[in-house]
C-alpha cells in the first residue's frame, strides 16, 4: 500500500515506519526534520507542517492511507482531519493516548489520583482528539490506543487485543512494546477489524 505517515520520525512513528518498510509499503514520512528519518526500503522522507492544512493536504493526496503519530499538544486535531478530508484519502488511523480507555467502568484513566500530572494535558487532548474522531462523517478512521505504559522494547508479536477498557495482566501491569504496538495498527491497515472505532492493544 501507498502509506502517508505524519510524524514518521518520532517515538511511535519511527516504529511504524520500520514495521511498515518490512512489510513491503510504499511509505511517504511526513516530518519536520526529514533528516531524522531512517533509511529504508521503500520510504521517502519529506518536509511537513502540521499546521499548515494545505500543503499537508497535498502531501498526503494519492496514498491508500494515512496515519497520524504526532504528540495530541503539538499538534491541532481539526486542522489534521481537515487535511485528511481535503486530501481525498478515505482512510485514516490514529496513534491514540492510553488516558481515555476506562481503568473502572465510568472511570478514565486519566481522572485517576494515580495518572502522572505531567502526561496530563497530552491525555485531555487526546480525548477531545478521539471524540472528534467519534462524530466523523467522511473517514474510514481507527484509533488505536496503547496500553498505559508504552515503551521501547521487543518485537513479540505475542498481544492482546481490546476495546475501550484498559488491558492489565496477570500482575496488574499494563503495558505493550513500541514495536509490538506498531505490529497491530499495521496489521489493522491490512486487515481492517476496527473502522470507525477506537481499540487497544497490551500484554
Amino acid at each position: 500500500m501507498k502509506v502517508a505517515l505524519i510524524g514518521a520520525s518520532g517515538f511511535i512513528g519511527s516504529r511504524l515506519l520500520t514495521e511498515l518498510s518490512a512489510r513491503g509499503h510504499a511509505v511517504t514520512a511526513i516530518t519536520r526534520n526529514p533528516g531524522k528519518v531512517a533509511a529504508l526500503p521503500g520510504v521517502t522522507a519529506v518536509k511537513g507542517d502540521v499546521f499548515d492544512k494545505d500543503g499537508l493536504a497535498k502531501l498526503i493526496a494519492g496514498h491508500d492511507a494515512a496515519i497520524s503519530a504526532v504528540h495530541f499538544t503539538a499538534s491541532d486535531p481539526q486542522i489534521l482531519l481537515a487535511a485528511v478530508r481535503q486530501s481525498g484519502v478515505k482512510r485514516y488511523l490514529v496513534v491514540g493516548g492510553a488516558g481515555s480507555l476506562e481503568a473502572a467502568p465510568g472511570v478514565k484513566l486519566s481522572d485517576t489520583p494515580q495518572f502522572p500530572a505531567v502526561y496530563l494535558d497530552e491525555a485531555r487532548k487526546g480525548g477531545v482528539f478521539l471524540d472528534l474522531l467519534k462524530q466523523e462523517q467522511d473517514l474510514d478512521w481507527t484509533c488505536l490506543s496503547p496500553s498505559a505504559l508504552i515503551q521501547p522494547g521487543e518485537r513479540t508479536g505475542k498481544f492482546r487485543l481490546g476495546t475501550e477498557q484498559l488491558l492489565v495482566d496477570a500482575k496488574g501491569n499494563s503495558s505493550i512494546s513500541a514495536e509490538d504496538y506498531a505490529i497491530a495498527l499495521v496489521d489493522e491497515l491490512e486487515k481492517p477489524a476496527h473502522g470507525r472505532r477506537r481499540f487497544t492493544v497490551g500484554y
